[in-house]
């Protein structure tokens, strides 16, 4: 006689023979391969804690955790997509990765440093090369304009006494026309308001050019002009470009300085000011009488009213002829160029005046603040100041006047930068080169 079987799982219980082989019913047994909840491995790591009461604060904790952590990047990545985005989609004339740099300079924290240690970094792993090759030939500068035979200017002793000198070539063998100065443009009064030339400024360095222009005070009229950007706090903003009206007697153009966050280099423009002007800092000056200077200030905040317009840019490199004795390329040194970390040679630009007052324009690239210098005082200057720096900033471009309107030429080879900067709105202030008008000189805005 069989016996009963209790329902259980112990080791005394006995299924019946028919229990043991028939299928189980549907509505008892687990779907195919899931286990029994009987079965102790179907039970999940910590589905008991989590079972438990304080399971479900514990999973709330960490998840508030979580999200406590995440938040300020999450909030750091909004608002630079959203102040990024902005900085972009405003009118600029710089290229994207140029636009960048300066979106990280002016907006992210400690961004200023930021670049100017990727930028010490870039070149310290690219440094120029000593040696090398020579040149074979110069870079083309200028041009030769046919003159009269009763110009002025045709004669020898009359060209002396308007002509700076040549510039003393640095090697031993110069090249053709090295150091030679060339007109550019129209003539007035008999003479070349604009003369250029290109030498090489160092014998370790033989590839190197210096690109040189000298504008004669008497015969043109220089005009300072405010970018989109820069200055930050322009008195008049004005048209960012040279104005369509004035551009019949456009000579030249040029960059301007270091900007006003990088050593408060103030500025003005027809005795109003942009930026306060910083005492001891190196200031080019154009006056109403058509005199240019370049004076160590001493003014205070404002310009006088014999001022037309001023800008500053760090302090003298030149003075008297002499280089400035605290001139050194210490990387911890702001006073010529941190930007760089003063420790490689980069594209630099500079301005100086010479013993008649006109003014010089130099532009080098793989130049130090004192090789910058060497070459102003080369090229003849006996006060000068360093300029913008950077590959993307030298420009210095000349301009002729032909049948089919102005044809611009851009003096020292910028990929980064076109021909027609300064004839369409640009980030940066410039300054612009001018056949003289009668009267006091002023900076026409329109």
């Amino acid at each position: 006689m069989r016996r009963l079987r209790r329902t259980g799982t112990g080791a005394d219980v006995n299924a019946l023979p028919d229990e043991a082989t028939s299928p189980p019913d549907e509505a008892t047994s687990p779907p195919d391969g899931a286990k029994s909840p009987a079965d102790p491995a179907s039970v999940e790591p910590g589905g008991a804690q989590a079972a438990a009461p304080g399971g479900l604060a514990v999973r709330r904790r960490r998840r508030l955790r979580r999200l406590l952590i995440a938040a300020p990047f999450v909030i750091v990545l909004v608002w630079a997509t959203v102040s990024y985005s902005a900085w972009m989609l405003q009118p600029t004339s710089m290229q994207w990765q140029a636009r960048s740099a300066e979106w990280v300079r002016n907006e992210v924290p400690f961004g200023n440093w930021m670049v100017d240690q990727g930028e010490a970094i870039s070149y310290r792993l690219n440094p120029p090369k000593t040696g090398g090759p020579q040149l074979k030939a110069l870079p083309t500068v200028g041009q030769i304009i046919p003159t009269q035979a009763s110009s002025s200017s045709s004669s020898p002793k009359a060209r002396a006494a308007v002509w700076p000198s040549p510039i003393k070539p640095v090697f031993p063998h110069p090249l053709p026309g090295e150091g030679v100065w060339k007109p550019t443009g129209p003539a007035k009064n008999g003479g070349p308001p604009v003369l250029v030339t290109t030498f090489r400024p160092e014998l370790d360095y033989p590839q190197l050019v210096a690109y040189v222009a000298w504008f004669d005070h008497t015969r043109t009229e220089i005009g300072y002009y405010p970018g989109r950007y820069e200055p930050p706090n322009a008195a008049v903003r004005g048209p960012m470009m040279v104005p369509e009206d004035q551009r019949w007697r456009l000579l030249a153009t040029f960059n301007g300085g270091f900007t006003y966050v990088d050593g408060a280099n103030g500025s003005a423009d027809n005795g109003r000011t942009n930026e306060p002007l910083k005492d001891g800092n190196a200031t080019l000056i154009g006056y109403r009488d058509g005199g240019i200077a370049i004076v160590n200030w001493s003014g205070g905040p404002d310009v006088g009213s014999d001022v037309a317009w001023a800008r500053q840019s760090l302090a003298p490199i030149v003075w008297n002829g002499k280089l400035n004795p605290q001139l050194n390329d210490d990387p911890n040194s702001p006073q010529w160029g941190y930007t760089l970390g003063g420790l490689s040679r980069v594209w630099r630009t500079g301005v100086g005046i010479d013993s008649r007052g006109n003014l010089i324009y130099v532009a080098a690239d793989d130049q130090t603040v004192i090789t910058l210098a060497k070459i102003l005082q080369r090229a003849g200057a006996v006060r000068a100041m360093e300029f913008d720096i950077n590959p993307e900033w030298h420009t210095l471009i000349t301009y002729t006047h032909g049948t089919h309107g102005l044809v611009p030429t851009l003096v020292g080879a910028n990929p980064m930068q076109s021909p027609d900067r300064y004839l369409v709105p640009d980030d940066r202030d410039f300054f612009a080169v001018y056949l003289p008008q009668p009267g006091p000189v002023t900076v026409p805005f329109k």
